[in-house]
């Protein structure tokens, strides 16, 4: 799944994250590998901005959603080996896009973060949600197993905290339950709500009746995880934000937990929920605001003794902007820069992407470089692309090292933007679901502008471009 708890099939996108993207030309190769063995148009989509979809493989049936052309809401559904999807265009209260009124609408407008996400519960009913920024829930539920045409809006799950949704995630508890994750309240002002569902009586209550983490009206936090790690616990990392300013982010913190439900800090002491900014022992980092971390790069990831091992970026002393890893150790987080970097990042502002001034900084996860070492790859608008290595038992730097090419995971044609207006993008969405064979995968593929900070553009735009459907072999 797109967002990691358990290996639950559904669908899930972050606004900053983007998959195989280029903006070059050209002609396909027919010899190359990875190579298609199948491909379905599936419809035509607006092109004028990005935004997330959803695709499902679910045993022999295969889910979809996006907006189409018109910028409505579809779900389509096929059975696999079918040529084509049967489609449906989700109803809508309102004919306008959404607009933080207690409307809820299905009609895409500018923002960049009202993906949609679906899922398959274990008696084959599906689940669908998206288009929310600050809006009301917008929910469907299907209401015969595997039936798209049987979806309808659900207008309440719990009945408070609806009013002001943004990122919904499916999930899957340890027990195998259906949960629903999004935040509650604004950038700046936000609660992590999860819900359970109960699969006989149809209806949803509080998994954790006082939230996960809450920033009292004061604060929000932009999590990663919880994800599973290999000692079996549940690791959640977290930046507090006070404004929907991105220059706001600050204390990067940390908790963990064997069930979800009760949680501790790094050193195993209990936390009390919701996790408050206050929370004993969860500080990693005490970065302040305008300290140079951002909500989109903080990452953890565990070394070869399943340790986590956290990544981010914050100004040092002297004003530059480094990177740094952090492991919990004999008691406290030791805190290592791994980078030597001249200049300051500078960001700032919200939307899907805050401004910057002839700066940037990309950082992925660690990886396990080699015996002894650690990898964590980079692109700074100085020193270019490449790897930090680091020696596993001290975190101290090695050096720097060019990224190895890894294999291709679409082929290198469809790579290329066909459209001949400017900044248009290829964007894909891989499969949520899971293949019923492992030789092959599904993608789906589609041309559009990039975000614009979730504004209107002035035309001209680009024509509407193809959403297609592609069986890869590996």
């Amino acid at each position: 799944m797109c967002w990691a708890l358990l290996a639950l099939s559904s669908c899930s996108v972050s606004t900053e994250r983007r998959e195989g993207m280029t903006e070059e030309k050209g002609k396909p190769n027919q010899t190359e590998k990875p190579s298609v063995t199948e491909e379905i148009v599936v419809d035509k989509i607006w092109s004028s901005v990005r935004v997330g979809f959803c695709l499902l493989t679910h045993g022999e049936r295969q889910y979809i959603a996006y907006y189409n052309s018109d910028r409505r809401m579809v779900v389509g559904m096929r059975r696999l080996g079918e040529g084509e999807f049967k489609t449906m265009i989700l109803p809508s209260e309102s004919d306008e896009p959404p607009r933080r009124t207690k409307v809820t609408s299905t009609i895409q407008g500018w923002d960049s973060h009202n993906y949609i996400t679906l899922t398959v519960d274990r008696h084959g009913y599906i689940h669908l949600a998206g288009n929310m920024h600050v809006d009301p829930l917008l929910y469907f539920r299907s209401e015969k197993a595997w039936d798209i045409t049987t979806l309808k809006q659900v207008k309440s799950m719990v009945g408070d905290l609806e009013g002001r949704c943004t990122y919904p995630k499916f999930m899957e508890a340890p027990n195998g339950d259906l949960v629903f994750h999004y935040r509650d309240g604004s950038s700046g002002r936000g609660n992590e709500v999860y819900n359970v569902y109960d699969e006989k009586s149809k209806t949803w209550r509080r998994f954790l009746e006082k939230g996960l983490i809450t920033g009292e009206g004061k604060m929000n936090a932009y999590q990663r995880g919880p994800v599973l790690g290999p000692d079996g616990r549940y690791h959640l990392l977290w930046v507090w934000r006070d404004s929907p300013d991105a220059a706001t982010n600050h204390d990067i913190s940390y908790a963990r937990s064997s069930d979800l439900l009760h949680w501790e800090n790094a050193a195993g002491e209990p936390l009390e929920l919701p996790l408050r900014i206050s929370s004993p022992g969860t500080i990693i980092d005490p970065i302040p605001p305008g300290g140079g971390i951002i909500n989109t790069v903080h990452k953890f990831a565990f070394d070869s003794q399943g340790r986590v091992v956290v990544t981010y970026h914050k100004h040092d002393e002297k004003g530059d902007t480094q990177a740094y890893a952090a492991r919990f150790e004999k008691g406290a987080w030791k805190i290592q820069a791994i980078s030597n970097w001249k200049g300051k990042h500078v960001f700032k502002g919200g939307g899907s992407g805050p401004s910057s001034f002839g700066t940037s900084i990309s950082l992925g996860s660690i990886l396990r470089h080699g015996k002894g070492t650690l990898a964590l790859p980079f692109g700074h608008w100085k020193a270019g692309r490449g790897l930090l290595v680091i020696d596993e038992e001290t975190l101290e730097p090695i050096g720097m090292e060019s990224a190895k090419k890894s294999a291709p995971r679409y082929p290198a044609h469809l790579l290329k933007v066909s459209s001949d207006f400017p900044g248009m993008k290829v964007n894909w969405r891989g499969d949520s679901g899971k293949s019923p064979d492992t030789s092959i995968y599904y993608a789906l593929r589609w041309e559009s502008l990039g975000t614009n900070r979730d504004r209107p553009r002035k035309e001209p735009l680009p024509e509407n471009s193809d959403l297609v459907l592609y069986k890869i072999i590996k």
